[in-house]
């Protein structure tokens, strides 16, 4: 089963994704997609990784998601993504065309994903359209690709402090 967990900064959609990962008892595989910019971030990172059981495999990738991605598919494993939404800043900030691609790339790969896959992403379209220019990009290209997604997946899921909100699927 392939799917998608929303939900704002601190909602627990990270929480729901590991528990999830879990219940599928497959060997886990976890995309962290940060990059550790600032001394903030590194503390957020590590929360993250005292969250995570130990006995699961962990790979870093800022950048080429759709092509690690399509190399997991298959494999065995129960792949879980935490974020997509850091996915897209990292791309945007080297590149709007890039990040566009990249998106498509992604919707690809994840169509065809064969296995348990779990994308995490932040909900960024509840507030008011940002003023800069770099930020609506962003919130309008999360959007659609969390639409392109939703899509695809079998199941979607709205994290909401900590309680999940089945949208589709489930």
């Amino acid at each position: 089963m392939r799917q998608l967990i929303l939900g704002g900064a601190r909602s627990g959609k990270s929480k729901l994704a590991q528990q999830r990962a879990i219940d599928t008892a497959l060997p886990v595989m976890y995309i962290a997609t940060a990059d550790a910019g600032d001394v903030e971030m590194e503390a957020r990172i590590a929360l993250h990784k005292a969250d995570r059981p130990e006995e699961w495999e962990l790979r870093e990738e800022a950048l080429e998601l759709p092509a690690l991605l399509s190399d997991l598919s298959g494999k065995g494993y129960t792949v879980l993504v935490d974020c997509l939404t850091l996915w897209l800043t990292n791309l945007l900030l080297k590149d709007l065309t890039l990040m566009q691609a990249e998106m498509k790339h992604l919707v690809e790969v994840v169509n065809n994903f064969d296995g348990q896959l779990i994308l995490v992403s932040n909900e960024v379209g509840w507030g008011i359209v940002p003023m800069g220019e770099l930020s609506r990009q962003f919130q309008d290209n999360t959007g659609r690709l969390h639409q392109d997604l939703a899509a695809i997946v079998e199941r979607v899921s709205l994290s909401v402090a900590g309680i999940a909100i089945e949208i589709k699927g489930g």
